[in-house]
């Protein structure tokens, strides 16, 4: 696939005719009722994902409403318990979807596709991110986005960490490591669980999969969310961020 880099030589774990055919979206989301609604619609409009799974991870606005209101499925944590837990959370809901539809043990399931619930339009971009997957071309595939609309980003210092680990434990160096837009599919996300904690999500999944021989691509994706800026408020969740990545890595360093 254009744009797209692979690790070479990795076993198919799905074995012939077990492709997917269908997306699951598991959207994460906190307090993100004024951005949700136009991410949902967005959603809809990716030809692949026929079922969506809001996970409201303890917000105390209207994100839970603005969900039901476009008609996903949805789960809510009453209190926040993080990004993995909301990721979890999310695919075991369509798990049991599933059962509930009368899925046969023979069929597949679906590919997991987990999406920020900041995208807005954006989203509507998300469909050349399943097709590596859906054509059994990765095991996951990690979503590459473009220089951001707004101005305010970081300073790099977590993005330089993450990328490093990974190269170190996985071999691999990966354009943005913390890139949260991946689909996935089920076999391998239930094979690297239980996920890294808080915001080390994303570079836990990227070393487990990577370890357990999981082809990995990443894929260019014109994306836009809100930037964190570098406010007082926006330095702590850096912090909060550089210590669940490093926590991450030393925890599979061990491993």
């Amino acid at each position: 696939m254009p744009g797209a880099t692979d690790s070479a030589g990795a076993p198919d774990p799905q074995g012939p005719g077990r492709l997917p055919e269908r997306v699951a979206a598991v959207v994460p989301a906190k307090d993100e009722g004024a951005r949700l609604g136009a991410t949902l619609e967005a959603l809809s409009r990716v030809e692949s994902v026929d079922l969506v799974v809001v996970v409201d991870d303890g917000s105390t606005d209207e994100t839970l409403s603005v969900a039901r209101r476009h008609g996903a499925e949805t789960v809510r944590h009453e209190t926040n318990m993080g990004k993995a837990q909301a990721m979890t959370s999310g695919a075991e809901v369509v798990r049991r979807l599933e059962a509930a539809e009368g899925q046969h043990r023979t069929d597949v399931p679906r590919a997991l596709l987990f999406v920020d619930a900041d995208l807005e339009d954006s989203a509507a971009n998300l469909g050349v991110l399943c097709v590596p997957v859906l054509a059994g071309d990765a095991d996951m595939a990690i979503a590459t986005l473009p220089p951001q609309r707004t101005a305010g980003g970081g300073f790099g210092f977590v993005v330089q960490m993450a990328r490093d680990g990974i190269a170190q434990l996985a071999g691999r160096t990966m354009v943005q490591p913390l890139s949260g837009m991946r689909c996935i599919t089920r076999e391998a996300f239930e094979a690297v669980l239980p996920l890294a904690r808080g915001w080390g999500v994303e570079v836990g999944l990227t070393v487990d999969v990577l370890r357990n021989k999981g082809r990995v691509v990443e894929v260019p994706v014109e994306l836009h969310h809100r930037v964190t800026g570098r406010g007082l408020r926006a330095q702590l969740h850096r912090m909060r961020q550089y210590r669940d990545v490093a926590r991450a890595l030393k925890v599979r360093e061990r491993g």
